[in-house]
C-alpha cells in the first residue's frame, strides 16, 4: 500500500486506514466476531492506521482494538484515539487532570503504555484558542502517556487555528465528494506546516457507497436515523450535513464516472486519496469484505482530471449552497 507520512509525528502509514466508530456504537450492532474479522481483513490488506475514540461504545471500540493488538504484536500499526466527549462540552473540562484520566483509561483499553496519537474530539471552539490546553497536551507527551497529539474538527476555521499550533501533529476533518471546502485553505495550510490530514467520513455516512435509495431505512440505534437533524451531535457528522434526498441525486450524477473496475464507494475513496495534503483516509467497515474493498483503493489508479472536474461541478450545483458556508 502507498505510504504517507505524518511529519510532526515521525510516522508513516498506509493511505487507506480504518475508522473504528462502527465497532463501538451508533451504526447498528456489530458483533465482536465481526469486529475482529474487520480488523484482521483490513490489516491483512495493508492497512496500518486505525482510528478510534474513547466514546465509541464507551470504550468498546478501543477494547476490541486492544484485543486485536494483543493477537497481532509487532504488526506495525498506528492507533489514533480521541478524548473529550465523555463530559459536558464546556471549555473548562479541557484540563490536564482530565487529560491524564482520559488517556489512562484509553491506555488501559488499548493495552499500551504510550498512545500513538490522541486527538481532541471536536471540542468547543474556544478550546482551540486556549494556550493552556496545548500546554497540557505537551505535558502528556513529556510524561510519555502519548507520543503525539492532534485535533478532530468540525469546521475549516477550527482546522486552520489548530494547524498554526506548533505541537499539533494532525487534523482530522470531514472530506469527501460532498464536502469540498477543506480543499481551499485547510489542505494547503496543513501541507505547508507539516501537519497530517486524517480524512474522515469519506463516504458521507454511506451516501457515496451508491447502495442507498429513497426507500433505505436504518436501525433505530444508527445515527443515520436519530441524528438526521443534529439531535445528538453535529449534523455534519451524518451524511456530511447533506439532505439525504439531495445526496442521492448527487450520487446518481456521479455514478456514470465510476467505470467497470471500481465500485461507487471505491471511486469516492479514491477521490479523497487523490487530494494533495491528505495523509490517510479512514473509511469504516462493518464486515471483512468491506474492509478489503476499501483497502484495495490504494492500488487503483488516480481519477482523471475530467472526473475530478465533474465532482466539483456536481458539488457546486447541488451541494455547495447547503453545506459550504456551514463548516
Amino acid at each position: 500500500m502507498e505510504q504517507r507520512t505524518f511529519p510532526r509525528l515521525g510516522r508513516t502509514v498506509g493511505v487507506i486506514g480504518l475508522g473504528a466508530w462502527q465497532l463501538g456504537a451508533d451504526w447498528g450492532t456489530v458483533s465482536e466476531d465481526d469486529a475482529m474479522a474487520v480488523l484482521a481483513a483490513a490489516v491483512d490488506s495493508g492497512v496500518s492506521f486505525l482510528d478510534t475514540a474513547d466514546v465509541y461504545g464507551d470504550g468498546r471500540s478501543e477494547q476490541l482494538i486492544g484485543r486485536f493488538l494483543g493477537i497481532r504484536p509487532g504488526a506495525g500499526l498506528t492507533v489514533a484515539t480521541k478524548m473529550g466527549r465523555r463530559v459536558a462540552q464546556t471549555p473548562e473540562a479541557y484540563t490536564l487532570a482530565y487529560f491524564r484520566e482520559w488517556t489512562d483509561r484509553s491506555r488501559k483499553n488499548l493495552g499500551v503504555d504510550t498512545l500513538d496519537l490522541v486527538q481532541l474530539h471536536c471540542p468547543p471552539t474556544p478550546v482551540f484558542a486556549d494556550d493552556g490546553v496545548f500546554d497540557a497536551l505537551d505535558t502528556l507527551v513529556a510524561e510519555e502517556r502519548i507520543a503525539g497529539y492532534g485535533v478532530s474538527v468540525e469546521t475549516c476555521d477550527e482546522a486552520l487555528t489548530a494547524i498554526a499550533r506548533p505541537g499539533v501533529a494532525s487534523v482530522q476533518i470531514i472530506l469527501n465528494a460532498l464536502r469540498l471546502k477543506p480543499l481551499e485553505r485547510v489542505l494547503p495550510a496543513a501541507t505547508a506546516a507539516g501537519v497530517g490530514i486524517i480524512a474522515r467520513v469519506p463516504l458521507a455516512s454511506g451516501l457515496l457507497s451508491g447502495r442507498y435509495d429513497e426507500h433505505t431505512t436504518f436501525a433505530p440505534d444508527d445515527h443515520r436515523t436519530y441524528n438526521r437533524h443534529g439531535e445528538a451531535f453535529d449534523v455534519g457528522e451524518t451524511f456530511s450535513g447533506v439532505d439525504f434526498a439531495l445526496g442521492l441525486e448527487a450520487v446518481r450524477r456521479l455514478a456514470p464516472l465510476v467505470g467497470p473496475d471500481r465500485t461507487m464507494a471505491q471511486f469516492a475513496l479514491r477521490w479523497v486519496a487523490d487530494q494533495p495534503g491528505v495523509t490517510v483516509v479512514i473509511p469504516g467497515a462493518r464486515d471483512a469484505a468491506q474492509a478489503r474493498a476499501n483497502a484495495a483503493v490504494a492500488d487503483q489508479p488516480p481519477l482523471s482530471d475530467q472526473d475530478r472536474a465533474t465532482v466539483a461541478e456536481v458539488y457546486d450545483e447541488l451541494i455547495r449552497p447547503q453545506v459550504h458556508d456551514r463548516w
